[in-house]
């Protein structure tokens, strides 16, 4: 290029450049000629060598615009080349800089997901050993109530009058499906369906499981409570109860205890009470205690004569003790108690025993006596009908004839004796103890 340049310079000064106007004036001809193949207005033309190159303005600009722009390229290349180490190294460091910043950025964001995840795995165990923990404890009270309706004082057999108010039974904790689900009683401003409540009020769906799981357990502890006060008011009623026959059995003089009924036994294994973190079996077993106790003194007081020999109202026509005879109308001994009675009302026995004589006895006329056991018996005279035969084992209550007139009798009504190693005692002493211990 450069060699081209200096042919040029040199051909361009072995022909120089004539301005149009002094070429026209010195020959028209070559005015013609100019203006035809070479001049200014229509190209350019260049010698070397004898040779004559012509180019027209646009080419020729063209060529020069070529130049410029390889000179500038190749000024660009040198320079790209000289300074490329370090744009490359600027543009590896920004491009690193921008990596780490997105990786830490991905890191960042996966931790947060991972403790998110983590704090909901946490919270779904917590929810799920609290409700299995539930489901425990109420599995557990309802066998509680199990045992607690098995512990209940049962109705004595053939008496006449309830000798105490049968025990309420437990209440039966509700299931946890139920408990859930159901409705509650709720305080004012809160709400149990969420899809009801105000956006402002509207729980989440944790704080809306855990409020849920929280009114069961406060239901759960409720029934906690009302089985332990059960527990307590059961022992308090059998202790009670004992005492009461106790004191009857006192009152009369009888000591029944050295004679336990028949057809029991078994071999001895004393009662352990259960360890003071088991409170409910601890109270359980005391209750049981209470109660065998109970039931032992209620199963001696089942052959004593304490309960009345008709239903109703009393109507003592003549009491035990001396009296003036009805028929000779002079002092005679009187060895029992006249209820006047309509004819042919039911009579009771007093107590549980074995019938040892059942028909005509002289003065009694129709008469039953029953023996109780332990020297106790009693004789219901002057009965209309006999309802029992001898030898027959009869309960507490049960009938054992008619009421009547039959015998040395001046009308209807029943002879009731009480009689203790076969001495005639007062029953009114018997049926005063009874009235105190069943509130007759």
């Amino acid at each position: 290029m450069s060699k081209f340049s200096a042919q040029l310079s040199q051909r361009t000064n072995r022909v120089p450049y004539e301005p149009r106007e002094a070429a026209r004036s010195a020959d028209p001809r070559q005015h013609r000629g100019t203006a035809a193949h070479g001049g200014f207005g229509s190209g350019y033309t260049f010698m070397h060598a004898g040779r004559q190159v012509r180019l027209g303005p646009v080419a020729f600009w063209i060529a020069v615009g070529s130049v410029v722009i390889l000179a500038g390229w190749s000024v660009v290349t040198a320079t790209y080349f000289a300074f490329s180490d370090d744009v490359i190294k600027g543009m590896i460091a920004r491009a690193t800089e921008q990596q780490y910043a997105y990786e830490d950025r991905i890191a960042e964001l996966r931790a947060q997901i991972d403790r998110t995840t983590s704090r909901q795995l946490l919270d779904q165990e917590q929810f799920e050993q609290k409700l299995n923990d539930l489901v425990r404890r109420q599995t557990m009270l309802e066998s509680r109530a199990t045992a607690l309706s098995g512990a209940a004082d049962p109705a004595t057999t053939g008496s006449l009058r309830s000798s105490a108010s049968p025990v309420e039974p437990a209440a039966k904790p509700a299931p946890i499906g139920s408990s859930l689900l159901g409705p509650h009683p709720l305080d004012r401003g809160t709400y149990l369906d969420p899809e009801r409540a105000p956006p402002s009020r509207r729980p989440s769906k944790d704080a809306d499981i855990a409020g849920k799981l929280g009114r069961l357990e406060a239901s759960l502890d409720r029934v906690d409570r009302r089985e332990a006060a059960t527990l307590a008011q059961m022992q308090q009623r059998y202790e009670g109860k004992a005492r009461r026959m106790r004191s009857v059995l006192a009152q009369l003089g009888l000591k029944l205890d050295a004679n336990p009924p028949a057809g029991i036994g078994g071999p001895f294994v004393p009662v352990s009470l259960p360890s003071e973190t088991q409170s409910f079996e601890r109270a359980l077993t005391r209750v049981n205690v209470a109660r065998a106790y109970a039931e032992k003194l209620s199963a001696t007081l089942a052959t004593v004569p304490v309960r009345e020999p008709v239903a109703g109202d009393i109507d003592f026509s003549s009491p035990y003790g001396v009296r003036v005879d009805p028929f000779l109308r002079v002092p005679a001994m009187h060895t029992g108690i006249d209820f006047r009675g309509t004819y042919g009302e039911a009579i009771h026995a007093t107590a549980a025993g074995t019938v040892t004589s059942a028909g005509w006895s002289g003065g009694y006329g129709q008469m039953v006596e029953v023996d109780h056991g332990n020297g106790l018996a009693t004789r219901y005279g002057h009965l209309s009908q006999i309802d029992v035969h001898v030898g027959q084992t009869i309960r507490i209550g049960q009938v054992v004839g008619r009421l009547g007139s039959t015998g040395r009798s001046t009308g209807p009504h029943l002879h009731y004796e009480t009689r203790v190693d076969g001495e005639a005692v007062n029953p009114e002493k018997f049926l005063k103890a009874g009235a105190s211990l069943y509130g007759g």
